[in-house]
C-alpha cells in the first residue's frame, strides 16, 4: 500500500519552489523553428539495394480477413481494428482502469537544470514500481512527456536517469534537459534496486494470469507510467512519446503500437521480428511464437503504430537489413493518411549499442515530432 501520496497542485508547488537553476537552452529557443519533419526522412525511408534473405513471412497487411485488397484508408481502419483485437487476445493483458495512479516521492535531487525524482506507485493492486520522474526546473508551460525504459541492465532505471550505466543510454534525463518531461519505470523483471534479473518474477507473473504473457505485463506497466506522466499539469498530453533500448525498444515497439497517445517513438536494437531475437523467451512472447499456426510478425505493430513518428534504430545485431520487409510493409499503411510517411529505419552497422553519431538523430527525431 501507498504510505502517501502527492497532489498535482503540491507537485506544481514543488517545481516552482525548485526553479533555482536556470535551463540551459530555453524551450521556445530549442523548438524556434518548429521543423516539420527530420531532413533526413527520405534517407531512413531508402533500403540498400542488396537485403539479405528474409527470414520472416510476412503476412500481406493490405489484404482483409475476406481475401480483399485494401486501398484507402477506411476499410484499412476496419482490418487494423481486427488485427489490434487479435493481438491483445493473444497478449491476456492484465485488468487496468485507465486511471493515473498516485505517486510518493522517494528521493530527489537538482542538477544540469532538471528536477529528478525517484517515486514509488501502484502498477496493480498492491504491486508497487519505481521510476525516476524527471522534468527542466525552468518551466514555462506544459511540456512533451516521454516514457524512457531502460535496457537488460541490473542498475535499471539509474540507467535512463544517468544516474548510472552507459551514458548514451540516459535517455530520460537528456530528454528533460532538452524541455522534456520523463518517466522511467522498472521492468517488473527486476522486482527491487540493486538485484539481478529475475526469472522467478515472470513464472510468477504467469502463474498469477494463466494465459497471459510476459509482454502483456510490459505493456501494462509502460501503459500506467503512461497513465502517470500523461496526468502532470506539466506534462503536454497531445506531445507523447516513447523511446527504449533493446528490451526498452521491445516494449517501446508495444507501446507505440497499443497506446494513441504515443506520438513520437524510437526503437533501438529490441530485433523486430519475432525471430530477430529471444522474442520466445517467457517473459515475452513465450513458446506459442515458434509453433506453426502462429502467422503473425511485428509488422502488423508498426502499422497499428501509423501515422505517428516511428523511428526503428539497429546495427546488424538484433536489428539490421533484415527488418526492412516490415518497414516496407507498413509504409503503405502510414500513407493512407498522407505525406511524408513518418515511419524509417536507421542502421548503424555497430552491433547491439547507440554510436555517438546515432545519439544526435535519436533527439532529433524526438524533438523534431513532439514539437509538432
Amino acid at each position: 500500500m501507498l504510505r502517501s501520496s502527492i497532489s498535482r497542485r503540491h507537485f506544481v508547488q514543488g517545481i516552482a519552489a525548485s526553479c533555482v537553476l536556470p535551463f540551459a537552452v530555453g524551450f521556445k529557443q530549442l523548438y524556434a523553428d518548429d521543423p516539420q519533419d527530420v531532413p533526413w526522412l527520405a534517407e531512413v525511408q531508402s533500403p540498400p539495394q542488396t537485403l539479405p534473405p528474409s527470414e520472416a513471412k510476412l503476412r500481406p497487411l493490405l489484404i482483409d480477413d475476406a481475401g480483399r485488397e485494401i486501398t484507402s484508408r477506411e476499410p484499412w481502419e476496419q482490418h487494423r481494428e481486427t488485427l489490434r483485437r487479435w493481438w491483445l487476445d493473444f497478449l491476456q493483458m492484465p485488468p487496468r482502469t485507465g486511471e493515473a495512479p498516485k505517486f510518493r516521492v522517494l528521493a530527489e535531487d537538482r542538477d544540469e537544470g532538471v528536477l529528478r525524482q525517484k517515486i514509488a506507485y501502484e502498477v496493480e493492486p498492491s504491486i508497487e514500481v519505481e521510476a525516476y520522474l524527471i522534468q527542466p526546473l525552468e518551466l514555462d508551460g506544459p511540456r512533451p512527456g516521454v516514457v524512457a525504459l531502460h535496457s537488460t541492465t541490473n542498475v535499471t532505471i539509474r540507467q535512463p536517469a544517468g544516474i548510472e550505466g552507459e551514458p548514451e543510454k540516459a535517455f530520460g534525463l537528456q530528454l528533460a534537459k532538452r524541455g522534456m518531461v520523463t518517466i522511467s519505470p522498472r521492468n517488473f523483471l527486476w522486482p527491487a534496486e540493486g538485484q539481478p534479473l529475475s526469472r522467478e518474477a515472470a513464472t510468477g507473473y504467469l502463474n498469477r494470469r494463466p494465459g497471459s504473457k510476459g509482454m502483456a505485463k510490459m505493456l501494462h506497466d509502460s501503459l500506467v507510467a503512461m497513465d502517470l506522466l500523461a496526468s502532470l499539469p506539466t506534462v503536454d498530453t497531445s506531445r507523447l512519446g516513447a523511446v527504449g533500448h533493446s528490451l526498452g525498444a521491445k516494449e517501446v515497439l508495444y507501446l507505440a503500437a497499443f497506446d494513441e497517445r504515443v506520438k513520437a517513438a524510437v526503437s533501438s536494437e529490441g530485433g523486430v521480428g519475432t525471430k530477430f531475437s529471444n522474442w520466445h523467451d517467457p517473459w515475452y512472447l513465450g513458446e506459442a511464437i515458434r509453433q506453426p499456426s502462429f502467422d503473425h510478425e511485428h509488422h502488423e505493430l508498426l502499422a497499428l503504430a501509423a501515422p505517428r513518428a516511428f523511428l526503428l534504430i539497429g546495427g546488424e545485431s538484433a536489428d539490421g537489413d533484415r527488418g526492412w520487409p516490415f518497414i516496407n510493409a507498413a509504409l503503405p499503411v502510414y500513407r493512407f493518411y498522407g505525406e511524408p510517411a513518418r515511419l524509417g529505419f536507421l542502421n548503424h552497422r555497430k552491433g547491439h549499442s547507440i554510436p555517438p553519431e546515432v545519439l544526435p538523430r535519436i533527439y532529433e527525431w524526438m524533438t523534431t515530432y513532439l514539437a509538432r
